[in-house]
């Protein structure tokens, strides 16, 4: 069967996918119709089911295996699936790995680096914290996606995103000295590691009653905090964490408790946000012809970018 990487427009195609996302909506005439998000290891696709009944409905679930049968349409720059047909299969018959994206590195490398970044922590109260945390939340530290959509939102994304923070940050750090590379170091490795509270699952992420409630940023702030307690640091070093952790998103809109108020939360924040960013572009990039424009990007106030020939 075809890959979803492989869609043209103008193809009448059958390919198997994961569903990760459904939404109901009526078009002007009153008539229900579904959208779906359909996903393979090669990458994603929305698709429009029109003519819905209840019964499609309720075959119809997230986190479920589909063989898909459509043709493949273009609208406002992207490719849409309009869906003619779908058949169910038996979870127990596929192969994960086909239906799921993956970090460009190998698991065992990530976890490896990781082991010796922690490990070169020298301040022993920020390696400490670090490794403490860090081993309570590891199972689904290392296989989490960094984001429900948008950015490293695939298996292994938290880890993934979070390395290549560092990489960033450590080439800055050396370019703007002077910093204190334990607390950079460990703040990023703790920013995002209330993800793994936030979400349900590595695959078909969704916001857990915690996520909704508290979010990743302040429930892993409580968490450096009570470990800091527990392990009597000193309160100074422990707020500094809390800091960069509550921060490192920039702004009240954009979720951070507070703003940036030091040299090292400041560059988590600024690494944080080119990371993610760089990652957006290249997705939309990849599925954009040469010599064309990407769809028109949300997160940069709907701007398209442009792939050279």
């Amino acid at each position: 069967m075809i890959q979803i990487k492989d869609l043209k427009e103008g193809q009448s195609v059958q390919f198997s996918a994961l569903l990760t996302q459904v939404s109901k909506g009526v078009t002007n005439a009153g008539q229900p119709y579904l959208t779906l998000s359909l996903q393979d290891k090669t990458g994603t696709i929305e698709a429009k089911y029109w003519d819905v009944t209840p019964s499609l409905e309720q075959l119809l679930e997230p986190a479920a295996f589909y063989v898909v049968n459509g043709d493949v349409l273009s609208y406002r720059g992207n490719l849409q699936l309009k869906i003619e047909r779908v058949q169910k299969l038996n979870p127990e018959t596929v192969t994960l790995s086909d239906f799921t994206l993956s970090a460009p590195l190998p698991l065992a490398e990530m976890e490896a680096t990781l082991k010796t970044l922690i490990a070169s922590i020298e301040d022993p109260d920020y390696r400490m914290l670090v490794d403490t945390l860090i081993q309570k939340y590891y199972d689904k530290f290392i296989v989490y996606p960094a984001a429900v959509r948008n950015h490293h939102e695939f298996t292994s994304g938290l880890i993934y995103h979070t390395l290549s923070m560092i990489h960033i940050a450590e080439f800055m750090m050396k370019t703007y000295p002077p910093f204190d590379r334990d607390l950079v170091i460990s703040g990023i490795l703790l920013h995002d590691l209330g993800k793994t509270i936030e979400f349900s699952s590595p695959i078909v992420a969704k916001y857990t009653t915690e996520g909704k409630l508290i979010g990743h940023i302040h429930y892993i702030a409580g968490e450096i905090f009570a470990t800091g307690e527990k392990l009597q640091l000193p309160r100074e070093k422990v707020m500094l964490l809390q800091h960069i952790v509550l921060s490192h998103h920039g702004k009240p809109e954009f979720g951070s408790a507070v703003p940036p108020l030091t040299k090292e939360a400041l560059l988590v924040h600024m690494v944080d946000d080119l990371d993610a960013k760089m990652t957006m572009i290249d997705k939309a990039l990849a599925t954009t012809e040469p010599d064309s424009f990407t769809p028109r990007l949300f997160t940069f106030d709907d701007r398209s970018f442009y792939k050279k020939k």
